[in-house]
């Protein structure tokens, strides 16, 4: 028997149902496997949610049925759609389907489940909107800024801040290196490759490039402290130098 294989997941709901893509891959293997049966073409994934019915790969999976006579098989029924009339329309399309968790659902089976999962799915949105409606009633606002919500705006600049320090903590435990080759008067260039060569990694733990040293020249420059080399000269023009080394 030949099956064409169609799976789907939906990123907001793969880990709820416990069927993930390789989950759903398993059980549909051990299905086929059992009728004796041979996958005979590459397996269709779809990403989307189970209310739209505009499907591009269950639409190639179904060609592909058509033009080989082969069985589309799906790991659990309700990963087709939760749209009674697609399913409906799926069960009239001439291509013979099955679904590994209901093996022995026939057409009248199908049909009666569709229907029960479009009931779900509208219960589901009645509820929901019940459930904003209570809310509101009872004078909770929705969306927007809420009395006694955090402050994000709050909590996000002091984590900009403390990025910064680190970027300027990690430039100042560089500043000799960093300095002793631009007394050099060696190019950007240059300075990343003599500081690969000596071990020193950048702030973050890797290679340096010339944007590297730029930035981090700047971030040296940047700090009033220690804006001048020893002699006087701007750490941001200092390796400037007329014959600099490549």
């Amino acid at each position: 028997m030949k099956f064409v294989v169609y799976l789907r997941v939906s990123t907001a709901r793969q880990g709820r149902s416990g069927l993930g893509v390789e989950a759903q891959r398993e059980a549909v293997r051990q299905f086929v496997s059992s009728r004796g049966g041979t996958v005979i073409a590459p397996e269709f994934v779809e990403v989307e949610t189970g209310k739209r019915d505009d499907r591009p790969e269950l639409t190639k999976a179904l060609k592909r049925c058509r033009v080989t006579g082969a069985t589309l098989v799906v790991a659990k029924l309700d990963r087709l759609s939760r749209n009674a009339a697609f399913l409906m329309t799926l069960r009239d399309s001439g291509v013979e389907f099955v679904a590994a968790d209901l093996p022995e659902a026939n057409t009248m089976t199908v049909g009666v489940m569709a229907v029960v999962a479009q009931h779900e799915r509208e219960a589901i949105s009645q509820r929901t909107k019940a459930a904003l409606a209570a809310a509101r009633a009872r004078g909770t606002v929705l969306g927007g800024k809420r009395r006694g919500a955090a402050k994000i705006a709050a909590y996000q600049q002091t984590g900009v801040l403390a990025a910064r320090k680190k970027v300027r903590e990690a430039a100042e435990l560089r500043r000799d290196a960093i300095e002793a080759l631009i007394m050099e008067r060696l190019s950007l260039n240059a300075i990343a490759a003599r500081l690969n060569a000596d071990s020193v990694t950048t702030g973050r733990g890797g290679q340096w490039t010339a944007t590297a040293v730029k930035r981090a020249m700047a971030m040296l420059a940047g700090n009033p402290a220690h804006r001048k080399c020893a002699d006087g000269d701007d750490l941001n023009k200092v390796h400037e130098g007329r014959n600099p080394v490549s």
